[in-house]
């Protein structure tokens, strides 16, 4: 509880000060609902390395809205402004927007849609190009979550490998039995207490109620009495969700059209605020990152079971989550994917998902072989190349990277 305290003094003090907002695109306001943005330029390579491995981490494509209830909620608060004649004109032009969204999500709700199968296509195509080799006569091992947008995501991108070589060997796996490595924040009571926990829904109101403006939900639905005393954060949380949402939907969507670049800006750092207090490392909680500990554990040692001959698997995938990846990343300690100092409103600037978690979002460690027998690993974040940790060099030897993740894995 000090960690709370400490957070919301700060809130008072930062309020009273004015702190300025961030000043993001729209594009990158759209947060973890941003598609993804494929990399540019080619990888340099040592001469002296060879690739032998590729361990694939990966977050489903883009998609429908994952459920309809955020949807439903603007839908009802508008629908309400409606009938005391108070809606805005801004308002309506919403109201028809989450109309089209619900119409075109419903059947649909949460599944893969052309753009997110793309995706995966794409980074296929682009392993398979990146390391031809690993596919020549090889073997692929892919597991996925249950839910069904990663499967899809799993055999899209499976699919584009045999296309591109029909002679590897592909063996896929789905299930509740792979909840350990990709929905392990289902799997942790004391995760989920803390998930849903008062301190978390404290320090996402305060510093909601600091940066966005007053009088915002007016601009849509008038001074209606219908609409006071409800829980204003989870109001705006769902028009954000229903506006950043419509890309990954392919929806055509000027979302300036119903907001501000300034006030999405507010509505987004609330948003990836809720989703590192949750899903990564904090001054109030290690908790969130810990949880991914088997999924470390497993990259190491399917690592460690090749090099050694056990298995003679060169790529191993898991199609998971945003929730999946964040975690992991914030435990390893990639760069600017943890952060753990004390000022609330310093987290947009420091952390930032639609940097880290876009979707198709994606993390591999590569293992190479030097030309004297030796094994180094690079790790790359959406098919860019990242340091393990702040200061690491970018090729790092197998046992000094194998010492530090299994100490990150608490092994050690």
């Amino acid at each position: 509880m000090r960690h709370t305290f400490i957070f919301i003094i700060l809130i008072a003090v930062s309020v009273i000060n004015a702190i300025a907002q961030t000043d993001y695109s729209f594009d990158e306001c759209l947060g973890s609902a941003r598609p993804y943005v494929e990399p540019k330029g080619k990888i340099l390579v040592p001469d002296t390395l060879q690739y032998v491995m590729v361990n694939h981490v990966g977050r489903h494509g883009a998609r429908y809205p994952s459920s309809g209830k955020n949807a439903m909620l603007v839908r009802d608060i508008l629908n309400k402004a409606v009938k005391a004649r108070t809606i805005t004109p801004r308002g309506r032009k919403l109201l028809a927007l989450t109309n089209e969204v619900i119409d075109l999500s419903t059947g649909r709700w949460g599944a893969l849609d052309t753009l997110g199968k793309a995706e995966q296509r794409w980074l296929a195509a682009r392993m398979g190009a990146a390391f031809p080799k690993l596919f020549e006569h090889g073997r692929v091992n892919a597991i996925s979550s249950y839910v069904p947008r990663c499967i899809m995501s799993m055999y899209e991108f499976t699919h584009q490998l045999t296309r591109q070589n029909n002679r590897v060997e592909i063996y896929t796996s789905s299930g509740r039995q792979n909840n350990d490595l990709m929905r392990f924040f289902d799997e942790s009571k004391p995760y989920k207490e803390f998930e849903k926990s008062s301190e978390v829904h404290n320090l996402i109101s305060e510093y909601a109620d600091s940066v966005i403006p007053e009088g915002l939900l007016a601009k849509y639905t008038g001074k209606s009495a219908e609409t006071e005393n409800i829980d204003e954060t989870d109001v705006f949380m769902a028009i954000y969700s229903v506006l950043a949402g419509t890309a990954a939907m392919e929806l055509s969507c000027n979302i300036a059209d119903y907001i501000s670049r300034e006030d999405f800006n507010a509505l987004w750092s609330v948003f990836n605020l809720r989703q590192y207090l949750t899903h990564s490392a904090s001054a109030i909680s290690d908790l969130p990152a810990d949880i991914s500990k088997p999924l470390l554990l497993d990259l190491v040692a399917t690592t460690d079971s090749f090099i050694s001959g056990a298995d003679t698997t060169p790529v191993q995938l898991r199609f998971g989550h945003a929730e999946t990846l964040m975690p992991l990343l914030a435990l390893i300690q990639i760069p600017d994917c943890r952060y753990t100092g004390s000022d609330i409103y310093q987290v947009a600037d420091n952390w930032k998902d639609f940097d880290i978690v876009p979707m198709a979002a994606n993390f591999r460690l590569v293992l190479f072989k030097s030309d004297s027998g030796n094994y180094y690993v690079r790790a790359d974040l959406n098919e860019r190349p990242v340091s393990l940790y702040p200061g690491a060099e970018m090729y790092m030897p197998w046992e000094e990277a194998r010492s530090y993740l299994l100490l990150r894995a608490g092994q050690f």
